[in-house]
């Protein structure tokens, strides 16, 4: 009797781990097909420095570029916008070095993340860009802005550009419960995953254990080093990019949450008033904007860029 009940326990652990397999694989495939079915395509580009740069590209009309935050990848964090988006833009969605199937042989630094975006750019011959980024993209983005002669109109998502200082990432590590920014960041484990998600969208995600580690093994176990690393060097770049004179800055739309707990409110319109440019705070939506609201977002982006 005990040997039947070992091996019903073990069976069931196994079909719970193979449910969580299939459940996570599921749903980056599925991100995928519904990409592909909209005209989307996938390609991949050598860099220069060596490693590899991952992108997404449909549509048709002025070129525009989503960048993702951290732990994501593009489909993972904008497949509803970049369906909708291309009806009417050529969107061209990266993974992000160090996330997805992108890398690079430079060090792990905000610059280096610039870099890899520009030579997508200049490698797809495009002139003048429309530019979009959440999180983490949206540093990326506030550094590309430094170059306003290829920027047409940028838009920056719960994002505060150079202004968060040492006491901001101690304020988040308060509410967070963490000793360290990268530890919220790049979680080691499924009980972590669930820590970030909880911090990072507006109600508490339910997920089980086994779906929870599942996630970890796909979208955060690889890299660790290098992620870690663009974390503790954001404090340098900060320093780089608020020596540019914000009054050069291309036209810019902040997007914020009214609930973000990473990059509170007020940071957003503290940035709203160093560079002069609009933001539009989304009730009841706190840091994972691009997955709360879809639809919203997506509209606000085309608004801000079909206006003149």
């Amino acid at each position: 009797m005990k040997r039947i009940l070992h091996y019903f326990i073990l069976l069931l652990t196994l079909l719970f781990v193979t449910t969580g397999c299939e459940v996570v694989r599921w749903k980056t495939e599925h991100d995928q097909s519904s990409l592909k079915k909209e005209g989307f395509s996938k390609h991949q580009m050598t860099l220069s420095e060596g490693g590899k740069l991952t992108y997404w590209e449909g549509g048709q009309g002025q070129p525009l570029l989503l960048l993702h935050g951290f732990g994501g990848t593009a489909a993972a964090t904008w497949k509803a916008e970049m369906i909708q988006l291309s009806k009417k833009y050529r969107v061209i969605a990266p993974d992000l070095l160090w996330f997805g199937e992108s890398y690079s042989d430079n060090s792990a630094q905000l610059a280096t993340q610039t870099n890899a975006i520009w030579q997508l750019v200049d490698k797809l011959k495009l002139n003048k860009i429309d530019v979009a980024g959440i999180s983490y993209g949206g540093f990326i983005t506030y550094d590309m802005m430094l170059t306003p002669e290829r920027i047409n109109k940028a838009v920056i998502i719960a994002s505060p550009g150079p202004l968060f200082n040492d006491q901001d990432l101690n304020d988040l590590i308060k509410r967070a419960g963490i000793q360290s920014p990268e530890e919220l960041f790049v979680p080691n484990n499924g009980d972590d995953v669930k820590r970030l998600y909880d911090n990072v969208f507006i109600s508490k995600k339910i997920i089980p254990d086994f779906i929870a580690n599942q996630i970890y093994l796909d979208y955060f176990s690889q890299w660790k080093p290098q992620r870690t690393q663009l974390i503790k060097t954001l404090p340098n770049d900060r320093d780089r990019i608020q020596q540019y004179d914000p009054k050069k800055l291309p036209q810019a739309l902040l997007i914020w949450g009214e609930n973000d707990q990473i990059f509170p409110l007020k940071s957003g319109i503290k940035l709203s008033q160093y560079i002069q440019a609009p933001i539009v705070v989304l009730p009841k939506t706190a840091h994972g904007i691009t997955n709360e609201q879809p639809a919203i977002t997506a509209n606000l982006i085309d608004n801000f860029l079909s206006t003149q």
